[in-house]
């Protein structure tokens, strides 16, 4: 007697892995601007590199929330990533500000403290 095997998958869409992607990138922008910081004391071209470096990083924050958004509302998830994820949106915005501004005393520290918070994102996903 033949017997009929089926295998059922879970087509839900959770959103973990653009979620893990999104929080990678951001940290490697926010990486790079460290090291686009050290090229503005150096280089001559190291200003242009850190102004584009900024947007990049800007943008990557902006992809962590809509990461944050797509894995909690299709899926049900926590809430958790959106606020963590929102709340660096507003930290990058605050970077953002104090760079403009020149305000070095801060914008180091804030963006070494950034850093720091998205790798711990990034090893907690």
């Amino acid at each position: 007697m033949a017997t009929q095997v089926t295998t059922t998958t879970d087509a839900r869409y959770d959103g973990s892995t653009f979620l893990r992607v999104a929080v990678a990138l951001q940290t490697l922008t926010i990486f790079l601007q460290a090291v686009s910081a050290g090229l503005l004391l150096t280089a001559s071209y190291g200003e242009t590199l850190h102004g584009i470096g900024a947007r990049v990083m800007y943008g990557a924050s902006m992809l962590y929330v809509l990461a944050a958004v797509l894995a909690w509302k299709p899926g049900g998830g926590s809430t958790r990533p959106v606020w963590h994820a929102s709340g660096f949106l507003a930290l990058a915005s605050v970077q953002v500000v104090l760079g403009i501004a020149h305000v070095p005393s801060v914008h180091l520290p804030l963006g070494v403290l950034m850093f720091g918070l998205s790798l711990l994102a990034l090893v907690r996903r």
